[in-house]
């Protein structure tokens, strides 16, 4: 791992094998966390390549553990996270709506790094049991149309990374990696990433795969469809840049969409918003990502998609779908 840190401080750039060496050592604890940090920092301070990403992801996937959720189609809806950004947890929030609306969603993520609160952590305050039981979940996305994949479950050999990466609390390129190591192997994605230069790498990278997606980058830095401003949205058809006015949304303030500050507000919001009484500006930002999620799941337009939210959200159904997902997570129990 030395000549290979070496290496890279001299901006060389690692082969695809190279990068898959170099995380297999590091998720089996080969490599002592002062090399782990240096090894991060790296990509810190110079952009990660194709290849690298490749790599990267490709290691992950041979060690994660593979769960089959028999499903024709199933989407994940996530984002990369650190941005930096502090919003509600939007994508999570959709991923119910989207849920709701009929489509079947693997959601995968994890606790917060640089956020106050991530993915796992609001779900777990919500009374969520996170398994790797394959009948579980199963029985999740059959009944409730979505299942929740808590990445530390499914991808054991991070455990020796975890510390390291909460020490550094900021960005590294695994956050990257998180939407593209989803165990469930998704036919169909959406995903958010906070730069320009990520959402490329990601096409590169997934436009070689047999998967259906649409790649959110909002312009002023988010990693979903803040409403605030422009985005872009990426597919293997097209590159479109769209306003709020563009899809019959009203534009935001970002304090609209601000999370608060504790995993309990973050809870709060999850659920004023799930039982419609939420904000005006929270429902839109829901509908903006939901509907993004929708219409790439069943290849419609995304006001088409915007409108399948809403009637999820308005309806109830969203609601419904949270609530029977936690009761089959703790029959278990």
């Amino acid at each position: 791992m030395k000549q290979i840190i070496q290496r890279l401080t001299n901006y060389e750039i690692l082969s695809v094998k190279e990068a898959y060496d170099s995380l297999i050592a590091l998720s089996k604890g080969d490599v002592n966390e002062t090399q782990m940090a240096a090894f991060m920092t790296v990509y810190m301070m110079r952009s990660i390549s194709v290849q690298e990403l490749t790599g990267f992801r490709n290691a992950l996937l041979d060690l994660c553990l593979k769960v089959d959720l028999k499903q024709d189609q199933v989407i994940d809806m996530c984002g990369t996270g650190g941005d930096g950004k502090d919003t509600f947890n939007i994508s999570t929030l959709s991923a119910f709506v989207v849920a709701g609306a009929g489509a079947k969603v693997g959601k995968h993520g994890n606790y917060g790094v640089s956020s106050s609160c991530g993915s796992s952590n609001v779900m777990e305050a919500l009374g969520y049991r996170f398994t790797n039981d394959a009948a579980s979940l199963q029985k999740q996305i059959d009944q409730a149309g979505i299942c929740i994949m808590h990445a530390p479950l499914f991808h054991p050999a991070m455990k020796s990374v975890a510390p390291v990466r909460k020490g550094l609390g900021m960005k590294t390129f695994f956050n990257m990696l998180g939407p593209l190591v989803n165990p469930s192997f998704p036919t169909h994605q959406s995903v958010g990433v906070f730069n320009l230069e990520i959402a490329r790498l990601y096409h590169y990278l997934l436009q070689n795969t047999d998967k259906t997606y649409q790649i959110v980058y909002a312009l002023d830095g988010y990693d979903e469809i803040s409403l605030t401003g422009d985005f872009k949205l990426i597919s293997q058809k097209e590159e479109v840049q769209l306003s709020p006015k563009d899809i019959g949304l009203q534009k935001l303030q970002a304090e609209a969409i601000s999370g608060g500050d504790s995993i309990q507000s973050a809870k709060d919001i999850f659920l004023k918003v799930l039982n419609n009484q939420g904000t005006s500006a929270q429902n839109e930002v829901v509908y903006a990502n939901a509907g993004v999620a929708l219409s790439t799941y069943f290849n419609v337009s995304f006001e088409e998609g915007v409108a399948m939210a809403k009637e999820s959200l308005q309806s109830g159904k969203a609601l419904q779908s949270l609530e029977k997902a936690i009761q089959i997570s703790n029959e278990s129990i």
